[in-house]
């Protein structure tokens, strides 16, 4: 029987869950969470993005259920109601939606895109991506590219970092402030560049490697210098604005790290996932301290201003959307018309073979045997051109009653113990043929 591939996935974001429930759903590593879902029986493909606001399973099996049971195991450490289950339909649309912006804290930021490529390279090098995810991933990727390039989904605050300075300039002014940045990846660069634009007087960035805190540091337009972690103890207590953006397991700062009796006023964000900053710190009377959730103000904003914008993205995602499916149900139709075909041409050697051994021994040159041959081969070319024809069409229409007839009648092993082909639960449920060329927080 051929297989109807069938996406299931699941997530826990800043929409549906906490900060701590993001920190329970975050695994080691893509790699590692993709190898753990394809070790589930009858999981055939698995795409993990993890992000700071997000946390996405996507799974490719035979039956529904497989992929559902799979991401229950997957999420087993998060509270049910921080988990959103999506079928294939909806997990497909989904992904479009992800690699668009539409589903970003900071609606339409141009990060996520570049997380959405890096998961789909985790995801590959551990064997997760077959058919199936190939074309629904970089249709996703290609969506994102268009709304960017082609709507103003991305103007203006287009990042959690620079998010992250809008709201600290609410508590304090930036304007000759002292700030400090803790983490050089791809978010504590942001949140440096979008502090140094601001006319803060100096950034200081922490980091584990000091190296990249000096590149970090030589990149911005404004005095800076890096430090290690280390020296945490010292830096904090002179910051105005602290933005942390780490991927440490456990919190790095603490009220122990500011001076109570210092009446100047502090502001800390906390970008970090899991959190960096442990919760009591926002108990000292001069430090403020904000996390994910208290962007949303920053973000409402964005996204209203955004929101044409977003129409215009969404109407997109519709067609892509349309387009994906009737590029699954092409392949579909090509997969099936290829079983025909060979079913056929295993009939016509037999039957060449049998009418050529008979005429052994005639005089029978090789240019006669060739025109037998493909005598047969134009047989076999116009009896299936008609039925072709119609398998196509019958799978853009959702017609699988014609496709098991079809199977049934050119190829006698069809069917066997698990009987015919089951009608996919949705429009896209279905495996791209092999050769199908898909379209183009850290």
């Amino acid at each position: 029987m051929i297989p109807a591939g069938i996406v299931t996935a699941a997530r826990v974001t800043h929409e549906s869950g906490s900060v701590d429930d993001l920190a329970a759903a975050t695994p080691e590593s893509q790699r590692t969470a993709v190898a753990d879902l394809l070790s589930v029986p009858s999981v055939e493909e698995a795409y993990v993005l993890s992000t700071c606001n997000r946390v996405e399973a996507y799974v490719v099996a035979t039956d529904s259920a497989v992929g559902q049971a799979a991401l229950d195991g997957f999420f087993e450490p998060v509270d049910d109601d921080a988990v959103v289950l999506a079928d294939h339909d909806e997990s497909l649309r989904h992904l479009l939606s992800v690699a668009a912006g539409l589903e970003s804290v900071v609606l339409g930021e141009d990060q996520i895109i570049g997380q959405v490529r890096t998961a789909y390279e985790d995801a590959r090098s551990a064997g997760g991506i077959g058919e199936m995810l190939e074309a629904a991933v970089t249709k996703a990727i290609h969506v994102g590219e268009r709304a960017r390039t082609e709507t103003e989904i991305n103007e203006g605050v287009v990042s959690l970092g620079s998010a992250a300075t809008r709201l600290a300039g609410r508590t304090v002014s930036l304007e000759g402030a002292t700030s400090l940045v803790v983490g050089a990846g791809e978010m504590g660069r942001l949140a440096a560049r979008s502090l140094a634009d601001t006319g803060v007087s100096e950034v200081v960035v922490a980091n584990r490697t000091v190296s990249n805190a000096d590149h970090l540091a030589a990149e911005l337009d404004v005095e800076a210098s890096a430090v290690p972690l280390e020296a945490l103890d010292t830096v904090a207590s002179e910051a105005d604005v602290v933005v942390t953006a780490t991927g440490s397991e456990e919190p790095i700062l603490g009220p122990d790290q500011f001076d109570a009796a210092d009446a100047t006023e502090r502001v800390v964000v906390d970008l970090g996932q899991p959190r960096d900053v442990v919760p009591a710190t926002d108990s000292l009377q001069t430090v403020t301290v904000y996390d994910l959730d208290d962007l949303e103000s920053i973000t409402e904003e964005t996204r209203a201003q955004r929101a044409d914008a977003a129409r215009e993205v969404e109407a997109m995602i519709d067609r892509e959307f349309g387009l994906l499916c009737e590029q699954y149900k092409r392949a579909r139709a090509d997969e099936v018309i290829a079983a025909m075909y060979e079913s056929a041409d295993r009939m016509k050697e037999r039957e060449l073979e049998t009418a050529l051994s008979r005429l052994e021994g005639e005089d029978f040159s090789d240019e006669q045997r060739q025109i037998v041959e493909a005598m047969a081969d134009s047989l076999v070319n116009q009896l299936l051109a008609p039925p072709t024809k119609s398998l196509r069409e019958a799978a853009a229409e959702d017609d699988w009653s014609t496709i098991n007839t079809a199977l049934q009648l050119f190829d006698p092993d069809f069917g066997g113990d698990d009987g015919p082909i089951a009608p996919p639960m949705n429009a896209g449920a279905m495996i791209p043929e092999p050769h199908l060329e898909a379209t183009d927080d850290d």
